[in-house]
């Protein structure tokens, strides 16, 4: 099978937040399974920093933008340790910046132009470089005009007449939203803008555009597929997902274990298995303590939390346990950034508690994960997850993860009770409202088991000895792909 993914950004060149990751590894995933895969992403500034070499191809895309013509370049390089592409295409009004969407937290006025030219591109990147796909996955609004330039402009052409598209949406919330005067730039007629189609409340909605053309969709769990067909995560696109509820599907996203595998992470004074993970990560607890100078304390619970400091992440529940949380004997550390009255709630948490927090306000990969070996438990009350890596990352440190039982965090942790724990099942702790309270009981349940370090050790066993690699992930991938061909072929007989 061949496919091609198309994103606006992919680990090693590019990268803001998972799609990244997913965008880079699930085509190496698929290429280890033996189908020929490629990822399809703008030749960003940031890409330099990636060390890749890439070859210019000589090859120029020219895509109408309203009334212009705009040219672009396509570069093409090999993935790290794989047989699967990548293909750059190079605009250097659009793309050449700092940043990849905007700048000091505004996005940049002409997102939608440039991301319009990019879908165009992609298409016009893969007839040029005779690729002939079997599927086309397109990743959330910056590639969900492709469905729709397709159908529009080349089913004629036999290269394209029999393929198929599969929309994956990442987070409902970003849908690329523009005014309606962006919508010539698409070359699109405006028949198409209706209600039924690419009209959202007087406005050009991409991700709906490619909701509604695309043969089939996905997200990145199957919790959050459902979650999003309600009004109250449906981000006003429920009535549509519920009406194409047949066609979407939710496949978790995995993890790069050539990076996040405690057995061979250079980072940590001691790597450890799922058989050596009491040596190791007191190993690795001792250095984490004295790299934050927290005091060595081994018989405590060491708490971390990662990440952006929003409340999407949960920071007001946090906010209302913490206090309660520090009186017990535990200890924490944050390591990440965001918003100000979070950065002032851990200085007071700091001088309240003296001793048991640390706050590290930046994101440093190398710290992440040497908190991860060295954490005992994973804080993430997220109000809402479409999918959640950190979780996964926990899971395979076996740092026991705390979680609201929403998206891919219910698809992933499976909360301990006395069953569970007997039968092997149980990975974390879950609740199931986003209220302080739930919170709070579960974070008593964790205290009550730490106390019982055997019934923990199987616990900390049970994750790390889970599944969440991108091979398992990519499988199911290719079972959707054979979905996405039938509906397909299905269609070029009609």
């Amino acid at each position: 099978m061949k496919v091609v993914v198309i994103a606006s950004e992919a680990v090693p060149f590019a990268k803001t937040g998972g799609l990244a990751d997913v965008a880079g590894a699930l085509p190496r995933a698929l290429a280890s399974l033996g189908h020929e895969a490629c990822v399809i992403l703008p030749r960003y500034r940031c890409t330099e920093l990636s060390g890749i070499d890439l070859e210019d191809t000589g090859l120029v895309v020219r895509v109408p933008i309203g009334s212009r013509e705009i040219e672009g370049r396509i570069f093409t390089a090999r993935l790290p340790n794989s047989t699967a592409r990548a293909v750059l295409i190079d605009q250097t009004t659009y793309f050449d910046r700092d940043e990849l969407y905007g700048r000091h937290g505004a996005d940049f006025s002409d997102n939608s132009e440039r991301f319009i030219f990019f879908a165009r591109a992609a298409i016009e990147a893969i007839r040029l470089l005779n690729l002939k796909p079997d599927v086309l996955h397109c990743n959330d609004w910056q590639a969900a005009l492709i469905p729709v330039f397709l159908q529009e402009f080349y089913r004629h052409l036999p290269d394209f007449e029999g393929v198929g598209t599969l929309l994956t949406i990442h987070n409902l919330a970003y849908q690329g939203v523009f005014w309606h005067w962006d919508m010539p730039l698409t070359g699109l007629d405006w028949r198409l803008f209706n209600f039924h189609q690419l009209e959202f409340h007087g406005k050009l909605n991409l991700l709906k555009a490619g909701i509604v053309f695309a043969d089939v969709l996905s997200t990145v769990s199957p919790t959050y597929a459902r979650e999003i067909q309600t009004p109250q995560l449906g981000c006003g696109l429920d009535g549509l997902l519920r009406s194409r509820s047949g066609d979407l599907h939710g496949i978790v996203n995995g993890i790069d274990t050539t990076i996040w595998n405690p057995a061979n992470d250079s980072l940590l004074p001691y790597p450890y298995d799922a058989l050596t993970f009491r040596e190791g990560k007191a190993a690795c607890k001792s250095q984490l303590q004295r790299r934050l100078n927290l005091p060595e304390r081994p018989d405590v619970p060491l708490l971390a939390q990662i990440g952006r400091l929003d409340p999407q992440k949960g920071w007001d529940l946090l906010a209302d346990v913490t206090d309660d949380l520090l009186s017990d004997d535990v200890q924490m550390v944050v390591l990440g950034e965001g918003q100000p009255r979070y950065h002032e709630l851990l200085d007071h948490l700091s001088n309240r508690h003296p001793g048991k927090v640390r706050a590290v306000l930046e994101f440093l990969p190398q710290l992440a994960r040497q908190i991860e070996a060295g954490a005992d438990v994973f804080l993430m009350p997220s109000l809402y997850e479409p999918c959640g890596l950190n979780q996964l990352y926990s899971l395979a440190y076996g740092t026991v993860p705390i979680v609201h039982s929403t998206g891919g965090l219910a698809d992933t942790v499976v909360d301990v009770n006395e069953q569970s724990l007997a039968d092997g099942t149980a990975t974390g702790f879950a609740f199931d409202r986003p209220h302080a309270d739930a919170f709070r009981q579960a974070l008593g349940r964790m205290k009550a088991l730490w106390a019982d370090q055997d019934a923990w050790g199987k616990l900390v066993h049970n994750g790390m000895t889970r599944d969440f690699s991108w091979t398992a992930s990519a499988r199911e991938y290719v079972r959707l792909y054979g979905i996405v061909q039938e509906k397909a072929r299905l269609r070029t007989l009609v």
